[in-house]
């Protein structure tokens, strides 16, 4: 069994037109960068129909921002500041090519081209440093050391992000609580349990510790797992049209992303959906 982590490559996506270099950018434009994994490039499971576009591309349209989207499929925290490239599969619809660069290089590059002009820029990364965890044989123990590495990498990447962005807004975004999905998920021999673990993984230590990082640098955080319903009581019951009665939290996780049908911890287009609301609500949008 796998948890649909981020590494696989990317199911269909729509159409986008490529992003011209930051130097072609009309004077007033406004440019959103958007880095992270494959949250941020809309990566669907084969298993999904339709279509839909990312969180950061509806944030884009609706604020009428250009993108500039850097994330690629399957990063974890210490690859998006170490390992140089994104394979093309792996990269945004539109997205440019780092050309050797690693995430955080080729972001600096596109902040300094676009001083001035950068309305926002968001961050979404962590989570597949924490997916393992799910069926780690001591899940407390594997998350205390992947928020570590999370928290270290971002003292590492932040700072030089916020360097390069001069006052320009930056968000940070956690992620719904995909594994309280192993509620109702056959493929976990204890899923409630894991369930009932994970909104405190969530809550205390995953969520804290991105949130103290960010606003370390004076970065906004979105807490993802709050706004889609994660920190609910799971005594708060559901009719669920397809397991029946269970917990309300967990019939959100599985409506806002595959991970109850598929094991896949990616969003449904009603997921990338409440993102990107959370996002634009930062933005007075």
């Amino acid at each position: 069994m796998t948890l649909g982590a981020c590494t696989a490559t990317p199911a269909p996506a729509p159409p986008a037109t490529t992003t011209p270099p930051a130097s072609s950018t009309p004077p007033g434009e406004r440019v959103y960068v958007s880095l992270g994994d494959s949250y941020a490039t809309g990566y669907r499971p084969a298993q999904a129909s339709g279509t839909g576009d990312s969180f950061a591309h509806l944030v884009a349209t609706r604020s009428g921002m250009r993108l500039i989207n850097l994330a690629c499929s399957g990063a974890t925290s210490a690859q998006m500041r170490v390992d140089p490239g994104c394979a093309p599969g792996n990269r945004a619809p539109g997205g440019p090519d780092p050309a050797g660069r690693t995430q955080l290089d080729a972001a600096v590059q596109v902040l300094r081209e676009n001083q001035g002009r950068v309305g926002l820029v968001t961050v979404v990364i962590g989570g597949n440093d924490l997916a393992p965890c799910a069926t780690a044989p001591e899940p407390l123990v594997c998350t205390s050391r992947a928020v570590e590495e999370i928290r270290a990498n971002l003292a590492a990447v932040l700072p030089a992000l916020r360097a390069a962005a001069g006052d320009a807004r930056i968000v940070g975004l956690t992620y719904p609580d995909v594994f309280l999905g192993a509620w109702v998920s056959p493929d976990f021999r204890d899923g409630k349990n894991l369930a009932q673990l994970s909104v405190t993984l969530f809550r205390d230590v995953f969520n804290a510790t991105l949130k103290a990082e960010y606003e370390k640098v004076g970065a906004e955080f979105v807490d993802v797992t709050a706004t889609t319903g994660g920190y609910g009581p799971l005594t708060d019951v559901t009719q669920d049209p397809t397991y029946g009665p269970i917990p309300t939290p967990v019939a959100k996780v599985c409506a806002l992303t595959y991970f109850c049908q598929h094991t896949d911890v990616h969003p449904t287009p009603a997921g990338h959906e409440a993102i990107a609301s959370a996002v634009l609500a930062t933005t007075g949008r």
